[in-house]
C-alpha cells in the first residue's frame, strides 16, 4: 500500500477531527502534538468530556510522529490502552502528546499523554500500530 506523506493541512481536513475540533499542532522528529477544547457536543452523560473523545485523541495522536504517516508509512491500530486520570470538562484545553518508543519492521509502539491547560494529566495510553506492507504483499 503507497500513499502520500501526511501534511498538516491533510491531518487537519480529516472530517473525523474536524466534527470533534482536534487539530494537530505539531509534527516532530518522534512526537506529534494534537489539541482540542472540550465542548458541548463532547459531553458525557455526567457534563464531562466523553471518554471516546479522550480515546480518540490518544488513538489519532498516535499515527503523526514523523517517521509513521508524515513519512508516507501506512499503518493502523492493532492495540490502544488508555488510563484514565481525571476528568475535562467543557472549556478545558487538552493537549496529547505522543512519543514514538520504537519502530521495528513489522510494528511501531508510542506512548500518549493528555494534559490540560494547567499542565495536570488527564489521560495516559499506548497504542501498537502495525505497519502495513508497501509491496503489495
Amino acid at each position: 500500500m503507497t500513499i502520500e506523506p501526511a501534511t498538516p493541512e491533510s491531518i487537519n481536513r480529516m472530517p473525523l477531527l474536524q466534527t470533534l475540533g482536534i487539530q494537530l499542532q505539531e509534527i516532530g522528529a518522534r512526537h506529534a502534538m494534537m489539541v482540542v477544547t472540550v465542548d458541548d457536543r463532547h459531553r458525557n452523560y455526567f457534563g464531562g468530556a466523553h471518554g471516546g473523545l479522550l480515546a480518540t485523541l490518544v488513538d489519532t495522536a498516535s499515527f503523526f510522529p514523523r517517521p509513521l504517516l508524515p513519512s508516507g508509512l501506512a499503518c493502523t491500530t492493532t492495540n490502544l490502552q488508555v488510563n484514565y486520570i481525571r476528568t475535562a470538562a467543557p472549556g478545558d484545553t487538552l493537549t496529547a502528546r505522543s512519543e514514538l518508543l520504537h519502530l521495528g519492521r513489522r510494528t511501531a509502539s508510542v506512548r500518549v499523554e493528555v494534559t490540560n491547560q494547567q499542565g495536570k494529566l488527564v489521560v495516559h495510553g499506548t497504542a501498537t500500530l502495525l505497519l502495513l506492507p508497501t509491496d503489495g504483499t
